[in-house]
Protein backbone atom coordinates (compact mmCIF):
# COMPACT_ATOMS: atom_id res chain seq x y z
CA UNK A 1 0.00 0.00 0.00
CA UNK A 2 1.53 3.72 -1.08
CA UNK A 3 1.84 5.79 2.30
CA UNK A 4 -0.11 8.37 2.98
CA UNK A 5 1.75 11.85 2.78
CA UNK A 6 2.47 13.65 5.89
CA UNK A 7 2.88 17.98 6.45
CA UNK A 8 3.88 18.78 9.34
CA UNK A 9 3.57 22.20 10.39
CA UNK A 10 5.86 23.77 13.05
CA UNK A 11 5.40 27.24 13.98
CA UNK A 12 4.86 29.75 17.92
CA UNK A 13 1.15 30.13 19.05
CA UNK A 14 -1.30 31.77 17.06
CA UNK A 15 0.87 31.82 13.99
CA UNK A 16 -1.78 30.38 12.07
CA UNK A 17 -1.12 26.61 11.92
CA UNK A 18 -4.89 25.25 12.99
CA UNK A 19 -6.31 27.53 9.69
CA UNK A 20 -3.46 25.96 7.36
CA UNK A 21 -4.60 22.34 8.37
CA UNK A 22 -7.96 23.07 8.32
CA UNK A 23 -7.22 24.56 4.41
CA UNK A 24 -5.26 21.44 3.65
CA UNK A 25 -8.09 19.40 4.81
CA UNK A 26 -10.87 21.92 2.68
CA UNK A 27 -8.17 21.62 -0.89
CA UNK A 28 -5.94 18.69 -0.92
CA UNK A 29 -6.80 15.63 -3.06
CA UNK A 30 -7.72 12.80 -0.85
CA UNK A 31 -8.04 12.01 2.72
CA UNK A 32 -5.86 14.11 4.98
CA UNK A 33 -6.81 13.75 8.87
CA UNK A 34 -5.39 16.20 11.37
CA UNK A 35 -3.19 15.22 13.93
CA UNK A 36 -0.59 17.30 16.39
CA UNK A 37 -1.15 19.60 19.81
CA UNK A 38 -4.44 20.94 19.54
CA UNK A 39 -6.24 17.20 19.05
CA UNK A 40 -3.35 15.87 21.35
CA UNK A 41 -4.21 18.03 24.28
CA UNK A 42 -7.84 17.05 24.14
CA UNK A 43 -7.14 13.44 25.07
CA UNK A 44 -4.56 14.85 27.97
CA UNK A 45 -5.88 15.01 31.09
CA UNK A 46 -6.38 19.01 32.31
CA UNK A 47 -4.32 18.62 35.36
CA UNK A 48 -1.11 17.26 32.79
CA UNK A 49 -2.19 19.79 30.05
CA UNK A 50 -0.62 21.46 28.35
CA UNK A 51 1.02 18.37 27.61
CA UNK A 52 2.67 18.36 24.67
CA UNK A 53 2.24 22.09 24.09
CA UNK A 54 4.35 22.72 26.97
CA UNK A 55 6.08 26.13 26.55
CA UNK A 56 9.24 26.88 26.26
CA UNK A 57 11.90 27.62 29.65
CA UNK A 58 11.21 24.96 31.64
CA UNK A 59 8.66 25.48 34.00
CA UNK A 60 7.84 22.14 34.32
CA UNK A 61 10.02 19.92 34.78
CA UNK A 62 8.11 17.19 36.62
CA UNK A 63 5.94 16.59 32.89
CA UNK A 64 9.06 16.29 30.34
CA UNK A 65 9.33 12.64 31.00
CA UNK A 66 5.73 12.14 29.84
CA UNK A 67 6.31 14.72 27.26
CA UNK A 68 8.90 12.89 25.47
CA UNK A 69 6.39 9.56 25.64
CA UNK A 70 3.38 11.38 24.26
CA UNK A 71 5.40 12.73 21.27
CA UNK A 72 5.93 9.26 20.98
CA UNK A 73 2.78 8.21 21.08
CA UNK A 74 1.67 10.77 18.38
CA UNK A 75 4.35 10.15 15.59
CA UNK A 76 3.97 6.36 16.58
CA UNK A 77 0.26 7.16 15.54
CA UNK A 78 0.89 9.27 12.26
CA UNK A 79 2.98 6.84 11.02
CA UNK A 80 0.10 3.93 11.40
CA UNK A 81 -1.94 6.37 9.47
CA UNK A 82 0.39 6.91 6.84
CA UNK A 83 1.08 3.39 6.53
CA UNK A 84 -2.73 2.75 5.72
CA UNK A 85 -2.63 5.00 2.93
CA UNK A 86 -4.24 8.07 4.80
CA UNK A 87 -2.56 12.05 4.57
CA UNK A 88 -1.88 13.59 7.65
CA UNK A 89 -1.75 17.07 8.42
CA UNK A 90 -0.11 18.08 12.16
CA UNK A 91 0.30 21.27 14.13
CA UNK A 92 3.55 21.04 15.80
CA UNK A 93 5.11 23.44 18.23
CA UNK A 94 8.50 21.83 18.44
CA UNK A 95 11.47 22.97 20.70
CA UNK A 96 13.60 21.54 23.41
CA UNK A 97 14.17 24.68 25.78
CA UNK A 98 13.24 22.39 28.43
CA UNK A 99 14.83 22.40 31.78
CA UNK A 100 17.50 19.78 29.88
CA UNK A 101 17.26 19.43 26.02
CA UNK A 102 15.28 16.03 24.62
CA UNK A 103 15.79 15.89 21.55
CA UNK A 104 12.32 15.28 20.63
CA UNK A 105 12.27 16.67 17.22
CA UNK A 106 15.50 14.05 16.00
CA UNK A 107 13.57 11.39 18.06
CA UNK A 108 10.01 12.02 16.03
CA UNK A 109 11.91 11.97 12.61
CA UNK A 110 13.14 8.74 13.53
CA UNK A 111 9.99 7.57 13.85
CA UNK A 112 8.66 8.51 10.37
CA UNK A 113 11.31 7.35 8.82
CA UNK A 114 11.04 5.85 5.06
CA UNK A 115 7.56 7.70 5.13
CA UNK A 116 6.85 10.98 2.75
CA UNK A 117 7.09 13.71 5.25
CA UNK A 118 7.28 17.20 4.52
CA UNK A 119 8.07 19.72 7.36
CA UNK A 120 6.76 23.28 7.22
CA UNK A 121 7.84 26.15 8.56
CA UNK A 122 5.32 28.69 10.01
CA UNK A 123 6.55 32.13 10.59
CA UNK A 124 4.85 35.36 11.34
CA UNK A 125 6.49 38.10 12.84
CA UNK A 126 5.92 38.57 16.77
CA UNK A 127 4.11 42.05 16.30
CA UNK A 128 1.09 40.27 14.22
CA UNK A 129 1.32 37.35 17.23
CA UNK A 130 0.59 39.68 19.47
CA UNK A 131 -2.26 41.79 18.10
CA UNK A 132 -3.82 38.49 17.17
CA UNK A 133 -3.30 37.52 20.94
CA UNK A 134 -4.86 40.68 21.99
CA UNK A 135 -7.79 40.25 19.64
CA UNK A 136 -8.80 36.61 21.12
CA UNK A 137 -7.27 37.15 24.87
CA UNK A 138 -7.24 41.19 25.23
CA UNK A 139 -3.80 42.13 26.75
CA UNK A 140 -2.19 38.72 26.83
CA UNK A 141 1.71 38.74 25.91
CA UNK A 142 3.26 42.42 27.24
CA UNK A 143 4.39 42.87 30.16
CA UNK A 144 3.64 45.82 32.92
CA UNK A 145 6.20 47.62 31.07
CA UNK A 146 5.09 47.83 27.86
CA UNK A 147 7.53 45.20 26.40
CA UNK A 148 6.85 41.68 25.07
CA UNK A 149 6.44 38.58 27.49
CA UNK A 150 9.18 35.92 28.18
CA UNK A 151 6.67 33.38 27.07
CA UNK A 152 6.12 35.08 23.73
CA UNK A 153 9.13 35.58 22.72
CA UNK A 154 11.00 32.37 23.85
CA UNK A 155 8.46 30.77 21.63
CA UNK A 156 9.93 33.35 18.55
CA UNK A 157 13.16 32.01 19.29
CA UNK A 158 12.92 28.44 20.26
CA UNK A 159 10.56 26.89 17.81
CA UNK A 160 12.35 27.44 14.74
CA UNK A 161 15.78 26.21 16.31
CA UNK A 162 17.36 24.56 14.36
CA UNK A 163 15.27 25.84 11.39
CA UNK A 164 15.67 23.03 8.41
CA UNK A 165 12.54 22.59 6.72
CA UNK A 166 11.34 21.44 3.54
CA UNK A 167 8.62 24.66 2.77
CA UNK A 168 8.25 27.70 4.70
CA UNK A 169 5.47 30.19 4.21
CA UNK A 170 4.81 33.56 6.10
CA UNK A 171 1.05 33.93 7.85
CA UNK A 172 1.11 37.82 7.53
CA UNK A 173 1.81 38.04 3.65
CA UNK A 174 -0.20 34.94 3.05
CA UNK A 175 -3.77 33.68 3.87
CA UNK A 176 -4.38 30.01 4.86
CA UNK A 177 -5.35 28.94 1.72
CA UNK A 178 -2.84 30.59 -0.08
CA UNK A 179 -0.26 28.84 2.44
CA UNK A 180 -1.97 25.47 1.12
CA UNK A 181 -1.40 26.28 -1.71
CA UNK A 182 2.12 27.21 -1.75
CA UNK A 183 2.37 23.56 0.26
CA UNK A 184 0.81 21.79 -2.63
CA UNK A 185 2.95 22.96 -5.17
CA UNK A 186 5.67 21.61 -3.20
CA UNK A 187 4.18 18.55 -2.90
CA UNK A 188 3.05 17.88 -6.56
CA UNK A 189 6.17 19.29 -8.07
CA UNK A 190 8.33 20.28 -5.56
CA UNK A 191 11.96 18.66 -4.94
CA UNK A 192 11.74 15.63 -3.10
CA UNK A 193 11.13 16.36 0.97
CA UNK A 194 14.93 16.19 3.21
CA UNK A 195 14.38 17.86 6.04
CA UNK A 196 13.08 14.96 8.61
CA UNK A 197 15.78 12.83 6.92
CA UNK A 198 18.37 15.25 7.80
CA UNK A 199 17.22 15.66 11.46
CA UNK A 200 17.19 12.22 12.20
CA UNK A 201 20.20 11.63 10.99
CA UNK A 202 21.74 14.17 13.06
CA UNK A 203 22.67 16.00 9.95
CA UNK A 204 20.55 19.34 10.35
Amino acid sequence: MKPGRIVILNGPPRAGKSSIASAVQETFDGVWMNLGVDSYQQLTPERLRPGIGLRPGGERPDLEPLIVTWYAALYDAIAAHSRLGLNVVVDAVHHDSYSVPLGILPACARRLAGLPVWFVGVHCPIDVVLERRRTTWGGVGYNQDGTVADPVSLWHRAVHTPGVYDVEVDTSVLSADECAAVIRQHLESGPAPTAFQRLGSGLA
